[in-house]
């Protein structure tokens, strides 16, 4: 453990975990590494057996079901919490999901279904966890959320999640806002292009990282395990001033993109 960064003693709850590759399993590994104790989610029975083998290498517990869209699961998580922890430090919401047809096309050309699923699940869960967490954070504490580049600017087949990131961004900036008197920070790690089991349903993703990678000062692209190492840091007490920021993750790219 590093001498420099410790989460020993926090206890943190990660959504977002689909396989190994997912954005929100590096932070768990990261987190776990500097000693933080975990709890954990899994979307539903299809995705437990992909997920329930990581939750174990970093003894996650709580470890449970939560669709943010079936009623009732969210607040079951928090619930578990309250009786396992009595509190909690920080939260990883890494959910996104807009569906295929609005996602393929024209923001303009959505249908307003698919674009109310798309904030719901998107943005307005990580503001019910903030709602949820708030209780178990009379410590203080830290939220974090995950964005890309395309919420602040036009990217090319980005389409509607674009607005949806938009809003989420600026969700981030008010509930810091809200929530700072509190000691709760709010922040948003915006990495650029990974693979990453979300990404794969952008159409022609390949492209878009070529892009990037391109054009991004350091003229690489940033690894997942940067993304994990920044969320650990945002969590630690050496980021204890720190908050509503959008932190890009991106050798860069956001000032020449």
């Amino acid at each position: 453990m590093s001498e420099f960064l410790s989460l020993a003693g926090k206890k943190g709850l990660v959504v977002g975990v689909a396989n190994e590759h997912s954005i929100a399993w590096c932070c768990a590994r990261h987190f776990h590494e500097l000693g933080a104790e975990l709890a954990m989610t899994y979307v539903n029975e299809k995705a437990l057996k992909w997920v329930e083998p990581l939750a174990q290498q970093v003894e996650a517990d709580p470890f449970l079901a939560c669709d943010v869209r079936e009623p009732g699961q969210l607040e079951a998580v928090f619930d578990a919490l309250q009786e396992r922890w009595g509190k909690l430090d920080f939260l990883l919401h890494s959910i996104a999901f807009a569906p295929r047809e609005d996602l393929h096309g024209r923001v303009v050309d959505c249908s307003q279904a698919g674009f109310l699923q798309a904030m719901d699940v998107s943005c307005h869960s990580f503001i019910r966890m903030a709602h949820l967490a708030e209780p178990l954070m009379r410590d203080g504490g830290t939220l974090m959320t995950v964005s890309f580049y395309g919420a602040d600017k036009a990217v090319d087949d980005y389409n509607l999640m674009g607005p949806v990131k938009s809003a989420l961004e600026s969700s981030v900036r008010y509930m810091a806002a809200e929530l700072g008197p509190q000691g709760i920070r709010v922040h948003a790690l915006s990495p650029g292009p990974l693979r990453t089991r979300a990404a794969s349903g952008i159409a022609r993703f390949d492209e878009i990282m070529e892009r990037t990678r391109r054009r991004a000062p350091q003229e690489q692209l940033a690894d997942i395990n940067d993304v994990g190492a920044m969320a650990a840091f945002l969590v630690s007490d050496r980021a204890k001033t720190l908050t509503g920021n959008i932190t890009y993750i991106d050798a860069g790219y956001h000032v020449v993109g």
